[in-house]
């Protein structure tokens, strides 16, 4: 990889799926750019940040891979990215605050290619931490936080993003506890829409087109021009 592989901020929305990457704050970002069928576009761009690196999480995780595919049925254009030392992704873990400018990096490419956008953001497990830190200070559409670890990282400390929210935890999660997330919801003002998967585990296993449908119900409403 040299410097001229590495996109910067002034590089265009991809017309179709690419692979890049980008000039981030540790050096370069994995990335993947896809777009909606030209009949169900929407005027919003969807960031999905993807699991623990240092368990196995990448942006080919299947929970992410699903939140996305969901949301471009939806006719969003999508980001998945490789936080920094992920992959093809430069830099070291940092114990999620690089990985939060490593997805804010991220969100002012989106906000240059696609300023007309509604950015939305979306994360699972370490990822919805993540994604939930940026939305402190980003103005988004729509926020979807799939398995919030609330007892972990200080995410009950994290205020209400100040827009419409959706929370999807599995009953049966052995990594993060529903009663946690439970009442973490139950304890926010105003609350989350939150949706609760009888019999299901953190990822989803047998589970995962339930998850896609329950999604795209579950934010159809939110999207730009959609009738309220």
């Amino acid at each position: 990889m040299t410097q001229a592989d590495i996109a910067d901020h002034d590089k265009p929305f991809p017309a179709e799926r690419e692979e890049f990457l980008l000039r981030g704050p540790a050096g370069a970002l994995e990335c993947i750019a896809d777009v909606p069928d030209p009949e169900e576009e929407v005027a919003a761009t969807i960031v999905v940040c993807h699991p623990h690196p240092q368990h196995g999480g990448t942006m080919h995780n299947k929970v992410v891979t699903i939140i996305e595919r969901s949301m471009r049925e939806l006719g969003l254009r999508t980001v998945l990215f490789n936080y920094r030392g992920v992959g093809e992704s430069e830099g070291s873990f940092d114990d999620g605050y690089g990985e939060t400018d490593d997805l804010f990096s991220v969100i002012e490419w989106v906000r240059r290619a696609r300023p007309n956008d509604a950015l939305w953001l979306a994360g699972f497990s370490f990822g919805a931490y993540i994604s939930l830190r940026a939305a402190q200070n980003v103005k988004l559409g729509q926020l979807i936080s799939v398995a919030p670890p609330v007892d972990r990282y200080g995410v009950a400390e994290l205020d209400h993003p100040g827009c419409p929210w959706l929370v999807v935890q599995g009953d049966e999660d052995d990594v993060v506890s529903f009663d946690s997330v439970q009442a973490w919801v139950d304890a926010l003002d105003p609350a989350p829409d939150f949706v609760a998967m009888h019999r299901t585990g953190h990822f989803f296993h047998r589970r995962l087109m339930d998850l896609r449908g329950l999604l795209k119900n579950g934010v159809r409403d939110q999207l730009p021009g959609a009738a309220t």
